[in-house]
């Protein structure tokens, strides 16, 4: 458990970075945050900028495309199975995906030198909202309530109210990570877009690309108990 909360603060660490270079760099929108994504398509309809509405509604689209794909390779939690896995094996598998799809963004945007034209950052803003889907529907096989590496508000409101019950740090500690990790990463991908483009997709790919790893080796062991223990051929 406690080796998946860490996973799970790296991949908010990679949707903080993601959306940093989207915001900064790619039309000035989210690739995760889907519902500040409909405010700007408003605000682009009030101020007439057809530019704005094209990448809040490219990004959009991309994220939703990305959630089916992502849910179709995650799978779902077994019906009525409180005791499913820690770190099932579809979701390294999904995640997986993840990495392929930002290994192409970063393939795209090094070859636009860190400086992607207008036709270029469309596709480039419409792989990272797909990646982000996919990890989305991911995390949800988990089947955890409130875990999220996406779609945070709700966490933030579930660390206020725990710190306005004075509850014990320990019950929220994963969550005051996670928020932390989001910070942290759109930090990290805003100056490195900014100051250091050509290197801004490693800081996607490092901690994404060690959390594959870690979820195909380290849950192993557990993989293979539940393949024994299922009696399905």
């Amino acid at each position: 458990m406690r080796l998946r909360a860490l996973l799970v603060v790296l991949l908010t660490l990679v949707t903080g970075v993601t959306d940093a270079i989207g915001f900064t760099r790619l039309g000035g929108v989210f690739t995760s945050v889907m519902t500040g994504n409909m405010v700007l398509l408003g605000v682009a309809v009030g101020r007439a900028s057809a530019t704005l509405a094209i990448h809040t509604g490219v990004a959009f689209v991309a994220y939703v495309a990305g959630g089916f794909v992502g849910a179709h390779v995650a799978g779902h939690v077994p019906e009525g199975s409180g005791s499913d896995e820690v770190w099932p094996r579809r979701v390294t598998t999904t995640l997986a995906v993840e990495l392929v799809v930002l290994a192409a963004f970063a393939a795209g945007w090094e070859a636009s030198g860190g400086h992607p034209a207008t036709g270029v950052t469309s596709i480039l803003l419409a792989l990272n909202a797909v990646a982000l889907g996919i990890q989305s529907a991911a995390v949800l096989r988990f089947g955890v309530g409130g875990l999220s590496t996406t779609y945070l508000t709700g966490t933030l409101t579930t660390v206020l109210g725990s710190v306005a019950r004075r509850d014990p740090f320990r019950s929220y500690a994963r969550s005051v990570a996670v928020l932390l990790a989001l910070v942290g990463g759109a930090c990290l991908g805003a100056l490195a877009a900014i100051h250091a483009p050509l290197a801004a997709p490693a800081f996607q790919l490092v901690p994404l690309g060690v959390v594959v790893l870690l979820g195909a080796t380290s849950f192993r062991g557990q993989h293979d108990l539940t393949r024994e223990d299922d009696p399905r051929p």
